[in-house]
């Protein structure tokens, strides 16, 4: 006997009940799976524009630099490095860089804050450094000026051609100190940037920390989001244990949190949805139940028995979740790729805050294998708890009575 068959002919007896259990289904896929995405969307561009600010989607350091931040805890990178990193496919670019903690003084003011040293193209390549110039220019490879953030620049009472003196513990216990020209001002969107610190040429800043050819970190960008936890993998298995790798997600503990934070609200919202859905489903199947008692009453008298029936009545609400989502899916796949080419514009007044900040303007999408595979398997779940209705129901069915009834 054809169980499956025989369920798909039974569901097609009442058109208009199965299509609008079906309906409903497709409505919390679609729904669910929009939703799902944008979210995703949202948190890999958000990201992408965090790690692009600073840090890099991974950062190589030397195995204590991130407890300590001591410009004694770094490394040399050489040849054998470099190509370990260009052997891992998931990196497409990195940045070296030497930072430490100075003093910055001016006249009668001083202030501690950070001295980065950079390679001014490859740095301006991953974090479009320049664009935050506010007054001036930007660094070039060699120069010997410096770039001052604003609010720094403010308190020491600096202004472009003006002369900063550093002061410093350098590498190995060396004094470090010397007398920079302030080249530009740099003007970030997030008001903690802009009390940061300094850039110099990274050759300026070895030669200030007296540690010629060192770095305390590389940093790393990806071509996917989703592409991290794979290329520390390789990075480990490259390097050995002379470094260390962190992701953006271990350097940016708090941005993490946000996210989890905001994705449980989303999982609430998506559970309020499928909780109505799943009754929609129930509702259905107890009408259909209900309906053919008398049926399988005569049915189990003249001798058919009750597990092929349940099992009929088991696959009819099965065949049921799974039109509904591959019609939600057939729809929503399309949809969604389009939308992940063309995210959606923001209107113009939400737009110019987001511009302010650096990030476009845009609702941003993502078609990660988890924003339909979930969908799928939650359809699929409540599906399979449903199903057990029926079966049951016939299982315990006494003919007599649901042929009298």
């Amino acid at each position: 006997m054809n169980y499956l068959a025989i369920a798909w002919r039974n569901i097609w007896r009442n058109k208009k009940r199965t299509l609008i259990t079906v309906a409903a289904v497709f409505v919390a896929v679609f729904l669910s799976t929009f939703m799902t995405s944008m979210q995703e969307g949202t948190y890999a561009k958000m990201t992408e524009n965090i790690v692009k600010f600073y840090s890099g989607y991974l950062q190589i350091q030397n195995p204590k630099y991130w407890e300590s931040k001591s410009i004694n805890d770094v490394f040399k990178p050489g040849d054998k490095l470099y190509n370990s990193i260009n052997s891992v496919p998931e990196v497409t670019y990195y940045v070296p860089r030497l930072e430490s903690y100075t003093l910055i003084s001016s006249g009668d003011y001083t202030r501690g804050g950070a001295l980065i040293g950079i390679d001014p193209e490859k740095e301006n390549r991953l974090t479009g450094l320049s664009k935050w110039v506010a007054q001036g220019s930007y660094l070039k490879p060699g120069d010997d000026g410096a770039l001052v953030a604003v609010n720094l620049a403010k308190h020491l009472n600096v202004h472009l051609g003006d002369t900063v003196i550093l002061i410093s513990q350098g590498y190995h216990g060396a004094s470090a100190a010397g007398l920079y020209p302030v080249k530009g001002i740099l003007k970030f969107p997030s008001p903690e940037l802009n009390n940061f610190g300094i850039y110099l040429s990274i050759d300026k800043a070895r030669d200030f920390f007296s540690a010629p050819g060192m770095v305390t970190s590389i940093a790393l960008m990806v071509d996917k989001y989703n592409d991290v936890d794979k290329a520390k993998k390789h990075l480990i298995a490259a390097l050995g244990k002379n470094y260390r790798v962190m992701t953006w997600s271990e350097m940016n503990p708090e941005l993490v949190q946000m996210i989890e934070g905001d994705r449980a609200g989303g999982v609430v919202m998506k559970a309020i949805l499928y909780i109505v859905i799943a009754f929609g489903i129930f509702g259905t199947v107890i009408m259909m139940v209900a309906e053919r008692r008398r049926e399988s009453g005569i049915m189990i008298a003249v001798g058919m028995q009750k597990i092929r029936l349940s099992t009929i009545l088991f696959y009819e609400t099965i065949l049921l979740g799974f039109i509904g989502v591959i019609s939600g899916f057939a729809l929503c796949f399309p949809f969604i790729a389009y939308l992940v080419n063309h995210p959606i514009p923001l209107p113009s007044q939400v737009a110019q805050v987001y511009e302010t900040f650096g990030i476009e303007p845009a609702m941003f999408f993502s078609m990660i294998p988890r924003v339909f595979v979930n969908q799928a398997l939650t359809i699929f779940v409540i599906t399979i708890i449903i199903s057990f209705y029926p079966v049951i129901k016939t299982i315990n069915l006494k003919p007599v009575n649901a042929i009298r009834g």
